[in-house]
């Protein structure tokens, strides 16, 4: 039996998803978890505490137990403002393996700051370490600039969970481009393993049943996003988008067609708030000014069991952000069977299959999308056949069961170069009085 330590300081797999901090990371780990717990595994994930009430120790899931470390005040932090609590986290995590007497095989580490935290810990534990970054410090500059709100020390704390793991996974080859390019990561050090969907979950249901299920019973052709509510995934470039597309469908006058809706599902709370979203705001007016705010429907935050309804009842899915590591929701997307356009940046390159299974847009260019939704608004039978190959292609590359074979290979991988011994104990780590 192989044991697992999974750290993530901000991703708690048990938190609702769609929040501003709760997104493709608690995907990860709480699908990877499960997977990895079904084919024997036993996996404990470190997170930071941020509710004072609940307890220390959670049993999730057979094989799966939920770790909440005290590190810095016990309320939900921004997670751009919990770097200088990781101390307190790396020492909590020590203080629970000393008192349960907890042995583990391996540190699967998330995010840079966690992935410190594994680097300390395996200095101390004698521990292998495969890690996960879910996004680069670089990649984040380069597209956000003055809009990272990155600690100072992020690109340097970087570097060093490089140079201190034992492996890097990289969701997709323009991330391992990155990892090899801007911090000169040894090539045999990274395992391109790309994260994954759900296909029981998000699966294809009848268009006409998904939309009388969410209210929308019409004929309306339906552009839909689904995601967090951020100025860089760039919802407002959508909105542009099918204002550009809605313009197109007015001057041609050869035929009457259906109407046009844009779906945005997302946000802070279930219903639409923009004194909680900021962002909904910002997209109220700018439909305003473009007049397509009759258009426009916010549906606010809904969690899976409901988003295949939502993606099912679109015309197609759009997503367009500045830069994305890697991006979960185009997959889910695909699952439910139907085409995704998504802008030409980081994962979704990958993901989406281009002429194929959707289409690859630049980012920032409204009237690129708005000419490949104008082709779809134009051609369904196009979209059904991209829908079909969509799912195709997300069974037979991006499934969780796949994720974690290959996962659970590459700890296989590391255990056996790192060699290590089965019988060290925390008893012995004490005696060494390296606290």
């Amino acid at each position: 039996m192989c044991r697992i330590a999974f750290l993530s300081e901000h991703a708690n797999p048990l938190a609702a998803r769609g929040g501003a901090d709760a997104g493709g990371q608690n995907v990860y780990i709480s699908e990877l978890c499960q997977q990895l717990a079904q084919r024997g595994y036993q996996v404990d994930v470190f997170t930071r505490r941020d509710t004072p009430d609940g307890p220390e120790i959670i049993n999730w899931l057979p094989g799966i137990r939920v770790i909440s470390v005290q590190a810095g005040p016990t309320i939900v932090c921004p997670k751009d403002s919990i770097w200088p609590f990781m101390h307190e986290f790396m020492l909590g995590i020590l203080a629970f393996l000393t008192r349960e007497q907890r042995q583990y095989d391996l540190i699967h580490s998330n995010f840079w700051m966690s992935g410190w935290v594994a680097v300390e810990l395996k200095r101390r534990l004698t521990l292998p370490v495969v890690h996960i970054f879910h996004a680069m410090g670089k990649t984040k500059q380069r597209n956000q600039g003055t809009l990272d709100s990155s600690p100072a020390e992020r690109l340097e704390i970087e570097q060093y969970v490089i140079n201190g793991v034992d492996r890097i996974i990289a969701q997709c080859p323009e991330e391992q481009r990155e990892l090899i390019e801007d911090y000169d990561t040894p090539a045999h050090k990274v395992a391109v393993i790309p994260s994954a969907v759900n296909i029981n979950v998000f699966s294809p249901v009848d268009c006409q049943q998904a939309r009388h299920t969410i209210g929308f019973d019409s004929d309306d052709f339906i552009v839909v996003y689904v995601g967090r509510l951020l100025p860089r995934k760039d919802v407002r470039n959508v909105v542009r988008g099918v204002a550009h597309l809605v313009e197109l469908v007015r001057r041609d006058t050869r035929h009457t067609y259906p109407g046009i809706k844009f779906l945005i599902v997302g946000g802070e709370t279930d219903i639409p708030s923009p004194l909680h979203t900021p962002e909904i705001a910002v997209l109220q007016e700018l439909a305003a000014d473009l007049h397509i705010d009759d258009v426009l429907h916010f549906i606010g935050k809904r969690q899976q069991e409901m988003l295949r309804y939502y993606y099912s009842a679109g015309n197609v899915v759009v997503t367009t952000p500045w830069y994305e590591p890697f991006g979960l929701t185009p997959l889910e997307g695909m699952a439910c069977g139907r085409p995704v356009i998504g802008s030409a940046v980081g994962g979704i390159t990958y993901t989406i299959a281009d002429g194929i299974t959707g289409f690859h847009v630049p980012a920032k260019d409204p009237a690129a999308l708005a000419r490949k939704l104008f082709q779809l608004f134009l051609q369904p039978s196009l979209g059904i056949q991209m829908g079909h190959a969509a799912r195709q292609r997300v069974e037979q590359l991006f499934s969780w069961h796949i994720t974690a074979q290959r996962t659970g290979e590459l700890y296989n991988e590391v255990l056996s170069e790192t060699q290590i011994s089965s019988n060290f104990t925390i008893n012995e780590y004490n005696q060494k009085k390296e606290f």
